[in-house]
């Protein structure tokens, strides 16, 4: 099998905390993991209710080394951590407790669907959101009934240790364990048979993950990303609305782990002659909410910098800097850059950015953009900032995407309302509030019958009258069925 995440070397971060304990396998706490599961105990309610709640005692009592690890790692400020990981995952948790997850009947009583755990998760999370995601699609799977192994990111070591240091503490360390290290690990986990996969990275990393699944027929979840579009159309409106709508484009993109977020905005769609209206505003719009560099996120390691830099170093894509692009190599920063019209064949428009840099793409009507969009691949998130309703309604219907959102960017994420995935190369499965539980279950059909009615036409020997009545049957036809079972009718 090839590599489920990037070495150490690669990446050019510091090697990563030891996978696991003197003594311990990925064999052993693979076996552990299905022992604690064949036992029963995940399927009870209070089992799942006693999870959730020692998840939010630790979210509680851990806040501060949870901010001080999300801190190291990627530079967070504060309010940022709360505001997109350890806030959003205390809403979930407590959205999972609120609900009753019992089975679902429907009516008659006697045919239901049944719910039940598919027993043993793995979930490889992902080092821009280290906690969030972890912690997010945990909450599913317990609530579900699940047993789970969670593999952090080591390109986010110190978030790594933090939830292996405390996982264990507040949540039964038999059935949901913590399993750090590089991608050695990832290799050995894939070698096991689990009930369903969740992954969340790059799309060479998950055609890896896929292709070991197959091995075992396992289930596979995908969540990716691609190159989110924002299609800006406010710019008429009044100079209120404008401002609203370029605080949001400002926080969708350079508020999100700098840019480095699958749901990140990574290019803007707007009409030619708005193009200086829009530039003014995001530029004072910048300066306002990041005159303080404390207050973005700084890149993740020297590689993933390198690659941001040379995107900037070809000269096409340099000669349409209109903003920033200063570079910090010691402290890993890169100053929010706006480019205009980059060449469309350049690197920076046919990879995803997944950084502080954004392009504006200019369109001569801004319905050009739907065309702009349909012939890309299908990202995550769709943004249009517009006040038409027969815009909005032609990207609702002519693009797809895992989500849309109108007058925002970003903030679908914190919805438990709707779900959060991909489709096609930005990947696919959701999952958020009650479409987790869903995820990490399988809807079992139970039917239930009786013995008073026994319908004789469903067995040979077969005649004319026989086939009429299934016919009747089969067409809703309840009259007709019982003309001919009476005899009175052919």
């Amino acid at each position: 099998m090839g590599r489920v995440a990037p070495s150490v070397e690669e990446v050019g971060g510091e090697q990563p905390p030891p996978a696991l304990g003197p003594g311990e396998t990925v064999s052993g706490t693979v076996a552990e993991l299905r022992a604690a599961y064949e036992s029963g105990r995940t399927r009870s309610l209070e089992w799942r209710q006693s999870q959730l709640r020692g998840l939010l005692r630790l979210l509680a009592e851990e806040e501060a080394a949870a901010f001080r690890a999300l801190r190291e790692d990627l530079g967070k400020h504060q309010a940022e951590a709360y505001r997109d990981e350890i806030g959003v995952l205390v809403k979930s948790a407590n959205a999972a407790l609120r609900e009753v997850w019992v089975p679902l009947i429907a009516f008659p009583a006697r045919a239901q669907l049944e719910p039940q755990p598919l027993g043993v998760i793995l979930v490889f999370s992902c080092w821009n959101v280290p906690l969030g995601l972890s912690l997010e699609p945990l909450v599913g799977a317990l609530a579900a009934g699940n047993a789970v192994a969670l593999k952090p990111s080591e390109l986010a070591p110190a978030t790594a240790k933090f939830l292996g240091d405390n996982v264990g503490k507040y949540m039964d360390a038999t059935a949901v364990k913590v399993i750090q290290g590089g991608p050695e690990v990832g290799e050995q986990l894939m070698e096991h048979r689990w009930d369903k996969v969740l992954f969340t990275g790059s799309p060479r990393i998950a055609r890896v993950v896929m292709a070991a699944a197959a091995k075992h027929l396992t289930p596979v979840a995908l969540e990716l990303g691609g190159k989110c579009p924002c299609i800006f159309d406010t710019i008429g409106g009044s100079a209120r609305d404008l401002q609203t709508a370029v605080n949001r484009v400002v926080g969708g993109k350079w508020s999100s782990c700098a840019g480095q977020a699958c749901l990140a905005i990574d290019y803007v769609l707007v009409e030619e002659r708005f193009v200086p209206v829009l530039i003014k505003a995001l530029k004072s719009t910048l300066k306002k909410f990041f005159a303080d560099s404390d207050h973005m996120a700084r890149i993740v390691n020297a590689r993933h910098f390198q690659r941001l830099s040379d995107l900037l170093k070809d000269k096409s894509v340099a000669a349409s800097v209109l903003h920033g692009g200063t570079l910090d190599a010691k402290n890993l920063c890169i100053e929010p850059t706006i480019l205009l019209n980059p060449p469309l064949d350049s690197a920076i428009m046919t990879e995803e950015i997944f950084g502080p840099l954004l392009p504006i793409i200019t369109v001569k009507k801004i319905e050009d953009s739907i065309a702009f969009v349909r012939a890309r691949p299908r990202p995550l998130a769709v943004y249009a900032f517009t006040k038409n309703a027969a815009l909005r309604r032609r990207i609702v219907e002519e693009t797809s995407s895992g989500s849309v959102t109108f007058n925002d960017a970003v903030v679908q994420y914190g919805i438990d309302s709707l779900p959060f995935g991909g489709v096609g190369e930005s990947g696919f499965g959701q999952y958020h509030g009650k479409y987790s539980f869903e995820m990490f279950s399988h809807k079992k059909a139970v039917l239930t019958r009786g013995y008073l009615i026994e319908l004789t036409a469903r067995y040979p020997p077969w005649d004319d009258s026989k086939i009429s009545m299934m016919r009747q049957l089969y067409r809703y036809n309840y009259v007709g069925f019982v003309l001919t079972f009476l005899g009175l009718k052919k």
